[in-house]
Order: C-alpha cells, then structure tokens, then sequence
C-alpha cells in the first residue's frame, strides 16, 4: 500500500472506531466541563472575595476590561496575605479534586478506545456494515468503571508529572522571557513559538504514554520506552497523523470562532436576540462533541500504528508488565 492511503486507512479506522463508541465522547466531553466549571468558581470567587475586601461592588469589578479586572484582583491580595493564601488554598483543592476526577474519566475512555479498536477488525475496509461498528463498539458502564480503576493510578501520576513539566516549562519560559524584555519583538516571538512547540512535542508524547499504558497494561516508564522506540521507528507516520488532527482542531475552532461571532451579532436584533443563549448552549455542546470526537479518532488512528508497529518489530508482543 501507498503511504498516502495508510495515512487515510489509519484516520479512517480511528474516526469509525470512535463513532461506534460515541457514548464515551459524551462522558469525556461532560468530564472536561465540569472541570471547567469546577476551575471557574474559585476565579469568580476571587471577584467577590476582592470585591468584600475593598468594599466594591461585584458588578462593578465584573465591568471592568479584562486586564485591569486581573490587575485590580493580584494587587488586592498581594497585599492581604491571609485572603491570598486562602484563595490559593481553594484554587489548590479545586485543581487538585478536578484533575483527579479528569485522570478517573481518561482512564475509562481510552481503555474502552483501545479495547474497541482491538476487536473492530478491519473495519475500514469497505463495505461498512451494522456488524462491523458492532464489533467496534466496546462501550458498556462496566467495562468503562473497570478501565477507569484499572488505569487510574498510573494515570494520576502520569497527569501530575505533565503538571510538572507545564510548571518548570512554564517557569523557564518565563524566566527567558524577562531577560529579553528590552529586546527586539522577534526574538520574544521566536521563545513563545519554541515554548508552544515544546508543550506540543509533550502533549503528543502524553497522549502516546497513556494509549501504550492501556493498550499493554503496563507501568508508565515501561510505556515511556516503548513510546520512545515507537516514535523512532514511526515518525513519518505518527507526524502525518498529528498535522491531520492539528488540522481538523484548527478548523474546528475557526469554525467555533465564526459561529460565536454570528450569534453574537444576532443578541443586538430586537426579539430574535431572546434565542441567542439557547444557541449558545446547543453551540458549546456541539463544540464540545466535535472535539472530543476529534480526540478519540486520533486515539483509535494511533492505537491502530501503534498495534501494528508492535506487531511488525517482534514475532510475539512483549509480555506487558502488570502493575498492581
């Protein structure tokens, strides 16, 4: 086979497998707002804390451009330290709790993709028949709580070493970022574009560790390593793969963007305006689906690379190393 069609063969195997477990793109996509939600009650909550302290009023702090809101709110607790360790406290716990619970979810959802892309098959063979997606569709309540026990604890420590690594990448970055102030605009340009490269290069890597930890049931250095062999031996394929889904993201949040803007337009429009923030919710859940969607089938493309890479370097898999 051409490399082109593989291309299109391994997109294609991902975005069926996933559409045949779509109840998980719900879950992830549930999950993933309710962490949002989770995340901004302690920043409002910042707002009126401010708000008491300085004797204002809520409404009015909330009027205010987004810069100064921010400036108005770090040099009001800085120089209160008490109401400042306690909203670092109530950030702390509410990151801490929400990433636990996103780590619980993930484990569930890329178990259920990986044991789904295992027995889908060639389903990206044509003709596309019911029994095919059937044989793909591997979601059930059970099978998704098994996975998400199973996999949690590694997942947590896995998720808290990518904190980490955002923290110092984050520190360096800004660090660098300082001692070039009084330089020309293009050098700050040229560290912000390596820093979100960087944090790219390790998302993807992430991402990679935990479809390996669940595809062999394997401790996290064990998946490290087999993630590194694999991008060694695959990188042409595994690239190709990443700028599609780049792609797809990019347009997908254009797309988000341009309809934001439309409805945006028609809140000014008398009597029509009242069915903007309906739109709004139905578009926030669309944008969330389409996202999460476009997860999974990346999910599903590099399990299907990643199985048949394993498949092609060694006559019998690695034994997988079972963690406890």
């Amino acid at each position: 086979m051409s490399f082109a069609f593989t291309i299109k063969d391994v997109l294609k195997r991902g975005a069926l497998v996933a559409a045949a477990n779509w109840p998980v793109a719900i879950v992830q996509a549930t999950a993933d707002s309710l962490f949002k939600l989770l995340v901004a009650a302690p920043l409002i909550g910042g707002v009126f804390l401010v708000a008491l302290v300085v004797g204002a009023e809520p409404i009015e702090l909330m009027s205010l451009e987004w810069r100064q809101l921010a400036t108005t709110i770090a040099s009001t607790l800085l120089v209160r330290p008490a109401v400042l360790a306690a909203w670092l406290a109530a950030l702390a716990v509410v990151l801490v709790g929400g990433s636990l619970f996103v780590f619980l979810v993930k484990g569930g959802t890329v178990g259920t993709m990986a044991r789904g892309e295992r027995d889908a098959g060639p389903i990206e063979r044509p003709p596309l028949m019911p029994e095919s997606l059937a044989r793909a569709s591997a979601f059930s309540v059970d099978l998704f709580i098994e996975c998400a026990q199973s996999l949690f604890p590694r997942y947590a420590r896995l998720g808290f070493a990518l904190m980490g690594v955002y923290l110092l990448s984050g520190g360096a970055y800004m660090a660098l970022l300082a001692r070039t102030a009084g330089d020309s605009w293009g050098l700050a340009a040229l560290l912000t574009a390596a820093f979100v490269s960087w944090i790219t290069i390790v998302n993807l890597f992430y991402l990679l560790t935990q479809i390996v930890i669940a595809a062999d049931d394997c401790s996290i250095w064990t998946a490290a390593l087999r993630v590194t062999a694999f991008l060694k031996r695959r990188p042409r394929t595994v690239g190709s793969v990443f700028l599609v889904i780049l792609g797809l993201v990019v347009l997908a949040t254009g797309a988000s963007v341009l309809a934001t803007a439309a409805l945006w337009l028609v809140g000014f429009v008398p009597f029509i305006g009242l069915t903007v923030l309906p739109l709004q919710l139905l578009a926030w859940v669309l944008r969330g689906l389409v996202f999460q969607f476009i997860a999974l089938a990346s999910v599903g493309a590099y399990l299907k690379i990643y199985r048949e890479e394993s498949a092609e370097t060694v006559v019998q898999p690695l034994a997988p190393a079972k963690v406890s």
